[in-house]
């Protein structure tokens, strides 16, 4: 079983996603980095799905970095309870989990889960990159040990979902989107544009996933009736949206990825109007060597039917 770490700003469909890689792989660890909500819900979020699953191994979580690199003092970045619920799990305020938090810190685990197994572990990146970026900075020997980051994050030339230009996560932590895209690590991309082509999930397929009737498909009710409301009223789109989900899908079995390309990616730190923007540059104009492998279709229908077994394998 393929190895990996995910680094998770966990709600809505982080949990999702979450359940899809404890599906598919032997996940080393989750790590927590500061994004969609309060930081401690974040953290919650995780262990309360993690137990949602009860994999047959624990699953550790380690707290990370709670805000951007280059956030000064107690400077905030923008939450978005708006879109997930107060709690960012729809509303649903679940209990507590028993499993509680690791003492180590995320990027400290990051390190030396990579260096522990050479080559071997890949990182899931469906959040603000700064965990990762941060263990770069700490010890960049670790660029040669990680065989593959897969990243939810930015937009190919399209509209982003936080601000016209920019897709959140690369929004909330641009220098370390940049620093993680300029790495050398081999990066799959896989863009909010991919989300709204691919993945989302209308009235019907929640009818269909409600049917399959066990506590999998409850889940995934339950933490998606705020975003359904969100996207129907903001983002003018007939379902939910799960760019997480579908990241980890990808990373899982390649095929559901149709099309992609290795273009020169990069981000937009300093624009007044455009942080966050990625710019991906298919016609080559900036004649630079690409550095990221951009997803550019989906069999829907293969994504679909994995989402389906997955909630459908969680009695």
């Amino acid at each position: 079983m393929r190895k990996i770490i995910i680094d998770t700003d966990t709600a809505g469909d982080d949990t999702i996603a979450l359940l899809t890689a404890m599906h598919h792989f032997k996940v080393e660890g989750v790590t927590i980095t500061g994004g969609n909500v309060e930081f401690n819900q974040e953290v919650e979020n995780a262990l309360y799905t993690i137990q949602v699953a009860n994999p047959e191994e624990k699953v550790p979580v380690y707290k990370g970095l709670e805000r951007p690199l280059l956030a000064t003092g107690q400077e905030k970045h923008r939450t978005v309870e708006d879109v997930h619920g107060d709690d960012g799990m729809g509303g649903a305020h679940f209990p507590k989990a028993a499993q509680r938090p690791e003492e180590g810190h995320a990027v400290d685990f990051i390190i030396e889960k990579v260096k522990e197994y050479s080559g071997e572990v890949s990182l899931l990146a469906i959040a603000p990159l700064t965990n990762i970026a941060m263990a770069i900075k700490k010890d960049p020997s670790i660029i040669k040990d990680i065989p593959h980051i897969y990243i939810m994050g930015g937009t190919n030339n399209t509209l982003g979902n936080i601000t016209p230009a920019a897709e959140y996560n690369f929004y909330v932590d641009p220098e370390a989107a940049r620093l993680v895209l300029h790495s050398g690590i081999p990066i799959t991309m896989v863009g909010w544009d991919m989300c709204i082509d691919y993945s989302i999930m209308d009235d019907e397929d929640h009818a269909e996933i409600a049917g399959l009737e066990t506590a999998g498909s409850q889940f995934f009710i339950d933490i998606n009736q705020v975003v359904m409301q969100f996207n129907k009223s903001v983002h003018r789109l007939n379902g939910t949206t799960h760019p997480d989900t579908l990241l980890v899908a990808i990373a899982a079995d390649e095929r559901i990825m149709t099309e992609a390309h290795d273009y020169y990616v990069d981000v937009e730190t300093k624009g007044e109007l455009t942080r966050g923007y990625s710019l991906v540059d298919i016609n080559n104009r900036l004649e630079k060597a690409p550095n990221v492998r951009v997803c550019e279709a989906v069999d829907r229908e293969r994504f679909k039917k994995n989402l389906l077994n997955v909630l459908g394998t969680i009695k």
